[in-house]
């Protein structure tokens, strides 16, 4: 069998030695066929049996982008740009993509670059692998994607950056890093500073953008000059004060130290009753607290003519304290009833059974004592009955109005002739 096997070979070799140009052309053409696959298959992507999908891109503008360029999913290769299409607010481009790539709705399609030269692709970066995904026919609305900066812009304004550079100053610091063996290293230092600076304007770059879209209308105001001149004048004014006072601030300034440590050993002999002054300090506030209508109504009031402050300035005026004073005695009237306490700001019921034990007729002329009544000998209260019987409490009903400690709060209603302020 093994020279069987051996026969077969030889022959065959010798078969081919004698048309062995017909063979050469025909390996020639079989590898002329297998290159061709390997560019069509391996190089251009062509894939004649795979099925694809439509996706329609709205970007603002192409950015580079250029048809036949390719499409990634997070930088992995899933298909390539068909073309680009002027919109009326931008540009369209058509992308081809695998229909077996599942790309999830929502995140961001940027138009990236390989290097500065070019070499623009589209990139998909969802921000979850979960559905909906994208179907053929989709399109991405111009809010979700984002394009570089034109290599022309950005040259543009870094002519503009280097024209605002004066080379004087770029040869002096030249000159500054050069006098020492450590001018490397501090240059260094200065291009790891800049790049930290510029890192963290990067990470707040929306709270930037605002400061300095806020700034324009402090830099406006600055600009305008007459109001530069008018802020001028008066900081010139406020300043002229100051320096006519100057003594007196020296003086200030040299006494405040020693009125602070004179404080501050007032605290520090006080300190162990400092706790009680202040809970002392706190009741205090709390019963001013519960006050505040009264208290607003004492000093600034709304419902009446006149107010404290007023009385207290007609009162010491002109060098001297002006007051009329009545030296006739007035008689007064004891009930001999419990007396209530004033700070109690409550609404008591009146006594029924008491009346002013002085028989002085002069006094209560409008009492119930000299009241008109018909001839039935009544001669005031009874003396055996109770004489702290009080009232029957008022009745309260859907009109009565609260009256909650210290007052009620009434609505602000300014009296005629009165401003309300």
């Amino acid at each position: 069998m093994g020279n069987a096997a051996a026969g077969a070979v030889v022959s065959s070799v010798r078969f081919v030695h004698a048309r062995r140009l017909a063979a050469s052309a025909w390996g020639l053409a079989l590898i002329l066929v297998l290159g061709l696959g390997y560019l069509t298959l391996g190089v251009f992507g062509v894939r004649p049996t795979e099925s694809t999908m439509t996706v329609r891109v709205h970007l603002a503008d192409s950015g580079g982008l250029l048809p036949n360029q390719n499409v990634t999913l997070r930088g992995v290769p899933i298909g390539r740009v068909n073309s680009l299409e002027l919109a009326d607010d931008g540009v369209v481009a058509v992308a081809t993509i695998d229909d077996s790539t599942q790309i999830p709705v929502g995140g961001e399609v940027r138009v990236a670059g390989l290097s500065l030269a070019g070499e623009q692709y589209l990139d998909f970066r969802p921000t979850t692998d979960e559905a909906p995904y994208l179907t053929d026919g989709a399109e991405v609305a111009m809010e979700d994607t984002a394009t570089p900066v034109p290599l022309s812009q950005m040259m543009g304004n870094l002519d503009g950056m280097l024209a605002q550079i004066d080379p004087a100053d770029v040869e002096a610091i030249v000159d500054e890093l050069g006098m020492s063996p450590a001018g490397p290293e501090k240059l260094a230092d200065i291009i790891d500073g800049g790049t930290f600076l510029l890192n963290t304007l990067d990470a707040v770059l929306p709270q930037t953008v605002d400061l300095l879209n806020t700034s324009k209308v402090a830099l406006g105001t600055l600009g305008d000059g007459s109001r530069m001149q008018e802020s001028a004048a008066n900081l010139r004014q406020v300043l002229g004060g100051i320096e006519a006072k100057d003594s007196g601030l020296r003086t200030l300034l040299d006494r405040t130290p020693g009125a602070l440590q004179t404080i501050d050993a007032v605290i520090a002999d006080n300190s162990p009753t400092m706790v009680k002054l202040l809970g002392n300090l706190a009741t205090v506030a709390q019963l001013t607290t519960v006050r505040v209508p009264a208290l607003q109504e004492f000093f600034f009031p709304k419902y009446r003519d006149g107010s404290t402050l007023e009385a207290l300035s007609e009162v010491f005026r002109d060098g001297g304290v002006w007051a009329a004073v009545n030296f006739y005695p007035r008689v007064s009237c004891d009930y001999d009833v419990p007396r209530l306490p004033p700070w109690q700001a409550d609404f008591p019921e009146p006594y029924l059974n008491v009346d002013c034990q002085n028989p002085d007729q002069s006094l209560l002329v409008r009492g119930a004592r000299n009241a008109p009544r018909p001839d039935d000998g009544f001669a005031g209260p009874d003396p055996n009955a109770d004489r702290l019987q009080k009232a029957s409490p008022s009745p309260v009903g859907p009109y009565s109005i609260p009256l909650p400690y210290a007052g009620p709060d009434l609505a602000t209603v300014p009296l005629p002739g009165t401003t309300g302020e």
